[in-house]
Parts: structure tokens; C-alpha cells; sequence
């Protein structure tokens, strides 16, 4: 059964939209543990948009399960991540004028860079994760860099009509799954997943994790966090 990371970074974003203290990300992640959450997700952009230095500091002190921490390969983050120590790192590309990522990290366009950030993390004991589109040159480059795991890039999967066109990006998943799990990396997926949309994901063989955020935060606005977690808990399962 797939671990279900559950990115709160959309509650940081409320808060954030008043500039006060409430909802607080903290809170949220308990109640996604209470939930059944496997991990935390978090995105500490360059910008600093929604997560803040103050949350990921009180996150690592207070989750009980895995904490994950999206970032670019960016030098103050990199530093922030080593002095932190969170569970996982995922490398992401990190644009300032875009919503959320958009597409994989380009590994083989910057392999010098990535691989030191990379190389720093991990000699901090920090387990390390790329967020890649489901390109056989970048999930080989990956691979030559020692990573521990690689995310696939859902986003076009989410896109894509149901019919026909879901099931050829599905299968362009299912075919990269498998390079990730010869190539020796654990198989994680995330971006757009819905409760519509993630049990096809979720059974390709051998998934290991998956990162999902706004579709969650969207239900509990209706249905409260707690039980909005628990349904896709359900659904991964």
C-alpha cells in the first residue's frame, strides 16, 4: 500500500493571504496525522509565498511522521534543509512567477548543480527525492546521481481527458515506474491527484509514496481535514 504525504502548503497559502497567523500549517499537518497521513509535505520556496522559515522549524519539532521538504536547488535552502534535517528532501524546479511547479526538474540541463545539492543533503543523513516528468534521460540521470527516490510528475496524467488520452498518460507512467524501480530508487508520484483520479496511480506496481495537497485542503474546506485525509487514506489504500 502506498504511503499517503499529505502537502499543506495551501493552508500556509490562507494564512498567508491576510498575513496573520491563522490557519496555521502546524495545526493542519496534526490533524492529517490524526487522519492517517504517512507524511507531511511542505514547500519552502525561495520567495517564502505560503510556507515560512517559523513553520518548517516547529513542523520538524512536532511531526510524528515523515516530513517532507520540497525545494529548489537553491544555496540558503539547501543550508536551512542541512540544519533542519527533515526526513526527505525533494528537488524541484522553482520558477517566482508561476502558481505551483510547473513540469520535472531538468536534471541532465544542470547535472553539476543538482548533484551538489544532492551531495550536501545528503551527508546531512537526509534522504533525497527528485521530482521528475516521466523522461527516460532524466530518471537515468537521476539515477547516476545516487538518489534515493524519484517523484513522478503527475500533472500530465491529471490534464488529460478521461478516455483514451488518461490512459496513454497512465501508461507513460506505468512504463517510466518501472525504469525508477530497476534503477534501484523507491517510486513516488504526485501533482494534480485527485479523489478522482488516484486509484490508477496508486496501484502501478511497487508505489511507494504518494504527495498530494490541494485536492485534500479543496475537501476539507467542505468536509474538514481530519476526514478529508481519511477518505484519501481510503482511496490510496
Amino acid at each position: 500500500m502506498p504511503e499517503l504525504g499529505v502537502n499543506i502548503d495551501h493552508v500556509a497559502t490562507v494564512r498567508q493571504a491576510r498575513k496573520t497567523n491563522e490557519p496555521d500549517p502546524v495545526w493542519a499537518a496534526a490533524l492529517a496525522e490524526l487522519g492517517g497521513a504517512d507524511g507531511i509535505t511542505i514547500h519552502l520556496r525561495e520567495d517564502r509565498r505560503h510556507i515560512l522559515d517559523r513553520d518548517l522549524k516547529i513542523l520538524r519539532e512536532t511531526v510524528a511522521v515523515k516530513l517532507n521538504l520540497e525545494m529548489a536547488c537553491d544555496d540558503e535552502v539547501t543550508r536551512i534543509a542541512c540544519g533542519v534535517k527533515p526526513n526527505q528532501a525533494t528537488l524541484v524546479p522553482e520558477r517566482r512567477e508561476e502558481i505551483t511547479t510547473e513540469g520535472g526538474l531538468d536534471v541532465c540541463g544542470q547535472l553539476d548543480r543538482v548533484s551538489g545539492v544532492v551531495r550536501r543533503l545528503q551527508d546531512a543523513g537526509i534522504s533525497v527525492s527528485l521530482f521528475l516528468d516521466p523522461d527516460t534521460r532524466q530518471i537515468e540521470a537521476a539515477a547516476e546521481l545516487g538518489v534515493d527516490a524519484v517523484e513522478l510528475h503527475t500533472g500530465q496524467y491529471a490534464l488529460a481527458e478521461p478516455g483514451a488520452a488518461r490512459q496513454k498518460e497512465l501508461d507513460i507512467l506505468v512504463k517510466s515506474s518501472a525504469l525508477i524501480r530497476r534503477s534501484g530508487m523507491a517510486l513516488h508520484a504526485g501533482h494534480g491527484l485527485t479523489y478522482r483520479n488516484v486509484v490508477p496511480v496508486a496501484t502501478i506496481d511497487e508505489m511507494h509514496e504518494l504527495n498530494i495537497g490541494h485536492s485534500i485542503v479543496s475537501r476539507a474546506i467542505m468536509v474538514g481535514l481530519e476526514k478529508a485525509v481519511r477518505q484519501m487514506k481510503q482511496l490510496v489504500a
